[in-house]
């Protein structure tokens, strides 16, 4: 990274806003520790080798040439630590032709993928995915196949190399789709809403302009029940909409159907019905109504996340929770290099060392 550190801290900058406050930089990097070092030098060089002697896992998002140039190539690190644990996070992978290329969630992970293509409503343009969404999804599957390679250390010893790529975490994510296309050769794009493949798994709008979003199990066993709570229970009984095909084959009439019986019922008493009927629904919500939807509060979605004024800041939780463990971090995201100086002296350095580095620019 540039001495700067991670792009994503000049995010606001990025889309021309002027603010102090950066969520998005501190969401991912809360209570982390940040040192830097000029991998360019010798010494820097030498330094990160020292850091990455006795550590557990080693995880970069830089491309395989630039570390080789730098000896942090996993064959390097891994021959002088070999219980390490090597995790790559690239666009597209260690290996093929495009290994080098750089690569972000919207490139890599939304666009050639399939994902971009099957998510816009056939006739519509393309949309970009929303920030950080793929980057993320690329983060749990890097964690899982860390936590895989810790535990064949447990029974070998040995430490492994995992090559987590934005484009495979796309690919396994969008896997049910393209089982789809691999196994029978085409894949079915997302229709416009009232030409769903399926009906009644769509999204309708009450009467006080919520939108709620239905999603029957397979099969006919929800359809009575929804059809009852949307107060037009005869349509159940309908021929046209018997069966799983016909509803198909008919589709925008159901929902101009379910359309009109959605919008002369509150969302409250929609909501109601559906849960009396054990139908699997939920409201679609913006993320100001998600801040005040108690079971979001009580799931704990919310982490507060120590500031440097003293005071805390929301900021989205992690997907996993662990029930009698304190999960607050330890501290806001660190300035670049604030921890520069206590990291090596964990590392053993003196201090007139480290005053010796930070003159000849190896850290800062």
């Amino acid at each position: 990274m540039p001495p700067g550190g991670d792009p994503i801290r000049q995010f606001f900058a990025s889309i021309g806003h002027d603010t102090a406050e950066n969520p998005v930089f501190d969401l991912d990097n809360r209570g982390k520790r940040s040192i830097r070092i000029d991998t360019a030098t010798e010494a820097g060089r030498a330094l990160m080798h020292r850091l990455v002697a006795d550590a557990d896992v080693f995880l970069t998002n830089v491309r395989p040439a630039a570390l080789a140039r730098a000896g942090l190539d996993p064959a390097s690190l891994m021959a002088a630590n070999s219980r390490l644990i090597y995790a790559s996070v690239t666009g597209y992978g260690l290996t093929g032709p495009d290994a080098e290329k750089p690569g972000f969630d919207v490139a890599s992970f939304w666009s050639r993928s399939g994902w971009a293509r099957l998510t816009a409503p056939k006739g519509s343009e393309p949309f970009p995915i929303r920030t950080g969404a793929g980057d993320h999804i690329c983060s749990l599957s890097t964690v899982s196949g860390i936590l895989a390679a810790l535990h064949h250390r447990t029974t070998t010893g040995k430490g492994s190399l995992v090559d987590a790529s934005l484009l495979r975490a796309a690919t396994y994510t969008l896997g049910s789709d393209l089982s789809v296309q691999m196994r029978f050769g085409r894949i079915a794009s997302t229709p416009p809403r009232g030409r769903a493949i399926n009906p009644l798994m769509n999204f309708f709008c009450s009467q006080d302009e919520r939108w709620l979003c239905v999603l029957p199990r397979t099969g006919n066993p929800d359809w009575p029940q929804i059809a009852s709570a949307f107060g037009v229970p005869d349509l159940a009984a309908d021929p046209r909409f018997a069966g799983a095909r016909a509803r198909r084959e008919n589709s925008e009439a159901l929902v101009a159907a379910l359309d009109a019986a959605a919008s002369a019922l509150p969302f409250a008493t929609l909501a109601a019905r559906l849960d009396a009927a054990d139908v699997v629904w939920s409201p679609v919500q913006t993320p100001g109504e998600l801040m005040e939807d108690a079971q979001f509060v009580a799931a704990g979605g919310i982490t507060a996340v120590p500031a440097r004024d003293g005071t805390t800041r929301a900021s989205p939780s992690g997907p996993i929770n662990f029930p009698g463990h304190d999960l607050t971090p330890r501290g806001p995201s660190p300035e670049p290099g604030e921890h520069t100086d206590s990291v090596l002296a964990a590392l053993g350095l003196s201090d007139n060392e480290v005053a010796t580095l930070k003159t000849a620019g190896v850290v800062s």
